[in-house]
């Protein structure tokens, strides 16, 4: 996988050891953060991080910090090691994304979250709405973008308004606006 595009454009990042992560492919982000425009200046929250990927092409464009969340160690190994081989400093969290919400309203945490991405597993990316809806707000900036990717056969689905969807292959990507 490479970073797509800003100042780590070509860059090469690592996906996590086995199976269990499925990264957003080059062509998908690269169209994504295309329907995005500029990010400058976003704090970003990448929920189920994976490798990193999505919100470490945030920063390569210019967002201003990032917060990383996965559950899974191989992940969150991965998303370290490929911050540190970027030079990029950013806290990375071993959490479940729902515990990881609930406990953000602490002082001191960070946000609100100005660009959110919340890429789950397929299998359980619909059971996810519910919780997900209803504990993303405390976190989410008054503009907020929230971007869900899922399989198209079994849409996340928040209970935001969704500003546009789209379908590459098997894979759904929704940008929803916070307000």
């Amino acid at each position: 996988m490479r970073i797509v595009a800003g100042r780590l454009g070509g860059r090469r990042i690592e996906a996590p050891a086995g199976h269990r992560t499925r990264p957003t492919a080059d062509r998908v982000r690269e169209a994504l953060f295309s329907i995005l425009g500029p990010v400058d200046g976003a704090r970003v929250l990448d929920l189920y991080a994976g490798s990193g990927a999505l919100g470490i092409e945030a920063l390569s464009r210019g967002a201003a910090e990032a917060v990383f969340v996965d559950r899974d160690r191989r992940a969150v190994a991965a998303i370290r090691a490929n911050l540190a081989t970027l030079e990029i400093e950013a806290p990375v969290l071993c959490a479940d994304a729902a515990d990881y919400l609930e406990g953000r309203r602490a002082p001191g945490a960070p946000g609100p979250f100005d660009l959110v991405f919340a890429d789950p597993p397929y299998s359980s990316a619909a059971a996810l709405t519910g919780p997900l809806s209803a504990l993303l707000p405390a976190v989410l900036s008054e503009d907020a973008r929230i971007v869900t990717e899922s399989d198209n056969r079994a849409p996340l689905e928040l209970d935001f308004p969704v500003v546009t969807a789209r379908r590459y292959g098997d894979t759904r990507i929704a940008v929803h606006r916070a307000s």
